[in-house]
């Protein structure tokens, strides 16, 4: 079943902005290489890194390339979320201890 972005439902071949969060640090410069996505490493209150990154992929494929590249690079993949097409803004706002899906439609599917 295809999941529902804002009456629009997501397929294979979909564009779509996503917000991937992965452990460690990142340069901006790999950008081009992910699909140019914006690339936003910061500090958690441990001192550990996170990096976020956000950007319009074309389609799943596109998708599945930067995981890969992520994966490549050994960084751990902690979210990957799609966003809301309009404006890039998350649909929902999720607590920190929430465990992160792919999710769509704003609904919390771990409850």
């Amino acid at each position: 079943m295809p999941y529902k972005i804002k009456d629009k439902y997501l397929k294979l071949g979909t564009p779509a902005i996503y917000r991937i969060e992965v452990e460690g640090p990142l340069d901006e410069s790999w950008s081009d290489r992910l699909a140019g996505m914006c690339i936003n490493p910061h500090k958690r209150p441990d001192q550990s890194t996170v990096t976020t990154l956000i950007g319009r992929v074309m389609d799943q494929a596109e998708l599945t390339g930067v995981l890969n590249s992520l994966y490549e690079l050994h960084l751990p993949i902690l979210a990957v979320k799609v966003l809301n097409e309009k404006n890039g803004a998350r649909e929902d706002e999720q607590k920190p201890d929430q465990p992160s899906l792919l999710e769509s439609d704003g609904s919390d599917r771990t409850k």
